[in-house]
């Protein structure tokens, strides 16, 4: 069985984006749809002495219908906040240092505008520190048509999938009897039961970017993504 799953990239997204995708053979990153503002395609949470604060990509939206892989930065300097916001925040993590190279490196050298291609640089850098081996792919390079069941079809059989596991959110249009229709399994991935891990500031927070786990709990991340 050739499990598939589709997304949308997002900015430095939380651990379950990862969960799902360790959970499949291929994982699409669908960024041919409409941006929407004040969503986790351009900006995420962390954890700071004060609270949660959010790290926001600042993005030109020009028309509603203006698509993810459409969407630009709309300042040079937002990268180089960033960073000074982790490092503020996260210098005295257990692991920071351990991957701080890594970050400060994209953060500071990142000359990307597009949207989509900061999310996946970041996201690609992620999923090497995670040791996560699932095939990534951009859904441009499938050509799809179609309305959003069609497509997510489309996009599956191309791949050579069976099974497609789809985030929760997705059963508000998602049309199971035509997938099964044409033999590919539906299931919804469980974001609950998480385990808790040493944050630096209480109270716990699971619904945070997925650096706070690498810099609090280093080679142990996984642990906390995939055991319930």
């Amino acid at each position: 069985m050739k499990k598939v799953a589709i997304l949308q990239s997002n900015y430095i997204p939380w651990k379950g984006y990862f969960d799902l995708m360790q959970q499949v053979d291929v994982f699409v990153i669908y960024d041919e749809v409409q941006y929407t503002k004040n969503d986790w395609r351009n900006r995420n949470l962390i954890k700071s002495k004060n609270g949660l604060e959010w790290l926001t990509i600042p993005v030109k939206q020009e028309k509603l219908s203006q698509r993810i892989d459409e969407t630009v930065v709309s300042t040079t300097n937002w990268n180089k906040k960033h960073w000074n916001t982790l490092l503020a925040n996260y210098s005295k993590a257990p692991y920071f240092h351990e991957y701080s190279a890594n970050f400060k490196h994209l953060y500071e050298n990142t000359d990307l505008t597009n949207l989509s291609s900061i999310n996946r640089a970041f996201i690609n850098l992620i999923v090497d520190l995670l040791g996560i081996k699932t095939q990534l792919l951009d859904s441009k390079e499938l050509n799809l048509s179609g309305d959003k069941n069609e497509r997510l079809i489309q996009a599956v059989k191309q791949i050579g999938g069976n099974h497609y596991i789809s985030g929760p959110s997705a059963k508000d249009y998602l049309d199971v009897s035509k997938f099964n229709a044409d033999n590919i399994e539906v299931s919804w991935v469980n974001y609950e039961g998480y385990k808790s891990y040493p944050q630096l500031h209480e109270p716990f927070e699971h619904r945070v970017s997925i650096l706070d786990l690498l810099f609090n709990t280093g080679p142990l991340s996984m642990n906390y993504i995939t055991e319930r």
